[in-house]
C-alpha cells in the first residue's frame, strides 16, 4: 500500500516541524518554498565579514527537564547546537542616560533595585515581583500551554480539563494582568517606572506574558544561539531530509487545488502542478486563504478574523558591523530618547540595542554586530519602495539618525561603523510574503488569545494550517506546535497512531 503523499507550502520553522512529524508517521512529503534557504522569518545573512542575525530573538524552555524541550528534541538535535543563558533579559536606560536597571534572574535583587527607583510604587512592585515568582519553575513556562489539543481534536470535556490543569493561571486572563502593557503601567505613579512597564515587551501585549518572561529568565529557561538562529533552522532541515522529507526551493505556490472540495495539490509560478493527497499550508495566512484559495473557503469567523485583528507591527532593523566590542553589556537594551525618532507617522520614544556578545560567529576578532530594532509602518515603507532611490535614501537617513544617537551612548562609535545593513517590512515580506511584513502575525491580545483557531478550512477536505496564523502571539513553540497538531489530526483522521519518532 502506497504512502498517502503530503505538500507543505513553506520552510519556516511551521513547515518544517509538520514535514518532520508527517515523515515519523509514515506520510511522503514535499515542501514547496519560495525563498532558497529555509527558516522563513528566522532569517541570518553576511554583510562582509558580519554576520547579521534578523530572526529568532531568545529560545524559551531550551533545557532538558521541559516539555518544550523535549519537542525540540523530537525535531532536531538540540543538543548540539550551542546556546547560551539569557541571564539578563533587558537592560532599560533612562533618557538622561544616568537611571538604568537590568531585569536579571536575580528576582530579589530587581524588587529592590525597583523599589529604589520608585519608593512611592513599592506595594505595586512588590506585588508584580510575587507574580515572577509564583511562575518561577511553573511547567506553564516551559510548555505555555500549546500542547493541549487543536480544536479538531478536542472531546467534549477537555475545556474542562484544560481549565482545571490551569486554573492557577486562569487568573491571568482577567484582572489587572490581563491589561496591556501600557494600560497596567497606569498602576504605578513613576514616570520612569511607567515608561519601563510599557516597553519590557510590547505596549499592546498582555501583562501576564512579560511576567511569564521574566519567570522564564529567572528560571534560567531563556537562550541565545552563539552560533546564529540558522544553526536551529538547519538541524530542523537536516532532521527533516534525514527522514526522508524533501524541499524544493525558489518554489513560489501560485494557487491551491482543489476539486470536489478537496485539496489536491498546488500549481506554482512556473505553471508546473504538483498533486498530493494532503495539502498544508505554513504560509502567510491572509494569502493562504484569499489568494492560493480565492477567498472561497470561510466563514464570519475568518473573515472577522483578516477584518478586525491587529497584527505585531512590522519592524525596521538598523545592523551595524563595528570595530570595537561590547563583552559585559547586556544583549538587548532599551534606550529612552529625549527626542523621539521620528519613522513614518509615528514617534518611537526607545531605542532597543541588540548587541551579539553571545557568541563569536557574528563577527571578526574585535569587532561586533549590533541591531537597533524598530516598530513601524507598513504602507509607509511600501510606498517609498516603489521609488527605489528614495526608499535607499530614507533607509540610509535611519541608519544615520541611529548612528548618530548610538554616538551619544557609546562616544566614538560612529567612527567605528564598517558595516551598514538596513531591513524593513517589505525586506520581510520581499523574502517570506507574510502580510505586511508581519513578523509574528496575530497579536497576543485578551481576546485573541482565548480563541481556538481551527487548523482546518470550512467545506475543504484534506487541507490544513499551520503556524503563527493558527495560533496568536507568534513565536517558536507556536511555529512548531502547530506543524505537531496537523500531523496529530491527520493521523487521527486516518486511525494511526501518532509518533515522534521515525518508524523505521
Amino acid at each position: 500500500m502506497s504512502k498517502k503523499s503530503v505538500i507543505i507550502i513553506g520552510a519556516g520553522l511551521a513547515g518544517l516541524s509538520t514535514g518532520c512529524y508527517a515523515q515519523m508517521n509514515g506520510y511522503e512529503s514535499k515542501i514547496f518554498e519560495y525563498h532558497s534557504v529555509p527558516g522563513g522569518v528566522a532569517a541570518v545573512w553576511k554583510r562582509g565579514d558580519y554576520l547579521i542575525d534578523g530572526g529568532i530573538h531568545f529560545l524559551i524552555g531550551h533545557k532538558p527537564g521541559t516539555p518544550l524541550y523535549d519537542v525540540y528534541s523530537e525535531i532536531c538535535d538540540i543538543d548540539s547546537i550551542d546556546i547560551a543563558d539569557m541571564t539578563t533579559y533587558l537592560r532599560f536606560v533612562d533618557e538622561t542616560g544616568t537611571k538604568s536597571i537590568e531585569f536579571t534572574q536575580d528576582i530579589e535583587k530587581l524588587e529592590q533595585d525597583l523599589i529604589q527607583i520608585a519608593p512611592e510604587d513599592e506595594d505595586e512592585i512588590r506585588s508584580f515581583i510575587k507574580e515572577i515568582n509564583s511562575l518561577k519553575g511553573s511547567s506553564l513556562l516551559t510548555d505555555m500551554g500549546m500542547s493541549t489539543a487543536p480544536p479538531e481534536l478536542r472531546g467534549r470535556f477537555d475545556s474542562l480539563k484544560e481549565m482545571w490543569q490551569m486554573r492557577g493561571f486562569m487568573k491571568y486572563f482577567m484582572g489587572k494582568y490581563s491589561k496591556s502593557a501600557v494600560e497596567y503601567a497606569e498602576h504605578f505613579q513613576n514616570p520612569f517606572l511607567k515608561t519601563i512597564i510599557s516597553y519590557l515587551f510590547s505596549p499592546d501585549g498582555p501583562m501576564w506574558f512579560v511576567i511569564m518572561i521574566l519567570a522564564t529568565v529567572a528560571s534560567g529557561q531563556l537562550g541565545l544561539f552563539k552560533g546564529g538562529c540558522h544553526t536551529f533552522v538547519r538541524s530542523i532541515e537536516e532532521r527533516y531530509k534525514s527522514l526522508g522529507g524533501q524541499i524544493q526551493y525558489r518554489a513560489k505556490v501560485e494557487k491551491i487545488i482543489v476539486e470536489d472540495g478537496k485539496a489536491v495539490g498546488v500549481v506554482l509560478a512556473d505553471d508546473s502542478e504538483h498533486r498530493a493527497d494532503v495539502v498544508v499550508s505554513a504560509a502567510d495566512g491572509k494569502s493562504t486563504i484569499f489568494d492560493l484559495l480565492g477567498g472561497q473557503f470561510i466563514d464570519d469567523k475568518i473573515k472577522k478574523r483578516y477584518d478586525t485583528w491587529k497584527t505585531y507591527d512590522p519592524m525596521s532593523g538598523v545592523s551595524l558591523g563595528v570595530s570595537r566590542t561590547f563583552d559585559d553589556e547586556a544583549s538587548l537594551n532599551a534606550f529612552m530618547q529625549k527626542e523621539p525618532i521620528q519613522l513614518s507617522d509615528r514617534d518611537v520614544p526607545l531605542v532597543y540595542l541588540r548587541i551579539f556578545n553571545h557568541g563569536d560567529v557574528f563577527a571578526p576578532e574585535g569587532k561586533s554586530v549590533i541591531q537597533v530594532i524598530l516598530e513601524t509602518e507598513w504602507d509607509y515603507w511600501k510606498n517609498l519602495r516603489e521609488n527605489r532611490e528614495q526608499y535607499e535614501n530614507e533607509k540610509n537617513k535611519l541608519a544615520q539618525d541611529i548612528i548618530r544617537r548610538l554616538e551619544k551612548i557609546y562616544p566614538g562609535i560612529a567612527g567605528q561603523v564598517e558595516k551598514i545593513d538596513v531591513s524593513t517590512p517589505y525586506t520581510t515580506w520581499r523574502y517570506t510574503l507574510n502580510d505586511k511584513g508581519s513578523p509574528m502575525g496575530w497579536l497576543m491580545t485578551k481576546s485573541t488569545i482565548m480563541e481556538q483557531i481551527p487548523r482546518t478550512l470550512p467545506g475543504l477536505e484534506n487541507f490544513f494550517m499551520a503556524g503563527h496564523w493558527v495560533l496568536p502571539g507568534g513565536g517558536v513553540p507556536s511555529s512548531i506546535y502547530t506543524g505537531r497538531n496537523v500531523i496529530q489530526i491527520l493521523c487521527k483522521r486516518d486511525g494511526k497512531e501518532f509518533r515522534t519518532k521515525s518508524e523505521d
